[in-house]
């Protein structure tokens, strides 16, 4: 029998990352998120801080791994092609072992061909804003505009990203299984009902 594998993409601020913890402690099955970042730096002996920048954005901007020391183009366009071939290779790992949720990183494209349940995580914009709100650090403190500003640039990244791999565009409906709207929602309560949905 194959294994439940359900994958969450998710607009910035939107609790896309909240739900799929919560499901997978719901659903008692394993959560991936940024242990994924975790395992591609040690496979290629990259700090998880570049790899976070790569995944994070269009793959061609060019980032220093070390201060002061930049790459030639064609060396840095390479070392981030093996970023996303770990990726892949790791998140089908994660697959093949249990049941798991799976958080961002391509990994419904990456895995179409065993066919995971596929959500979409989005909100309105004010209601982003003010996750965000919540969840700084104590004495930490932007403007509204400052917050959009963050949630637009993340969020562009996330879609060449997603758009530079796949050939697909990011957050269309049309690629995902559902797609959840949490505007105004608490995640804490919308889960138990979306687990029994997936049980």
């Amino acid at each position: 029998m194959a294994n439940k594998i359900i994958t969450i993409g998710r607009q910035f601020g939107s609790g896309g990352r909240e739900l799929g913890r919560r499901l997978a402690e719901a659903l008692q099955i394993a959560y991936y998120d940024k242990e994924i970042l975790t395992e591609i730096s040690k496979r290629t002996q990259l700090t998880e801080e570049y790899v976070h920048n790569v995944v994070e954005h269009h793959p061609y901007p060019l980032l220093p791994i070390t201060v002061g020391h930049s790459l030639y183009p064609d060396m840095a366009f390479q070392l981030q092609q093996s970023v996303y071939t770990e990726q892949s290779n790791i998140i089908k790992e994660m697959a093949a072992a249990s049941d798991c949720v799976i958080v961002g990183r391509c990994a419904d494209y990456i895995l179409h061909d065993i066919h995971p349940f596929r959500i979409f995580v989005y909100a309105d914009m004010e209601s982003r804003i003010a996750r965000c709100h919540a969840r700084a650090p104590e004495g930490e403190h932007l403007s509204d505009k400052e917050l959009k500003q963050m949630i637009q640039k993340v969020d562009k990244g996330r879609a060449k990203y997603y758009e530079f791999y796949t050939g697909e565009k990011w957050g269309d409906k049309s690629s995902y299984d559902l797609c959840i709207n949490t505007s105004n929602v608490v995640i804490k309560e919308l889960v138990p009902h979306l687990a029994a949905f997936l049980s």
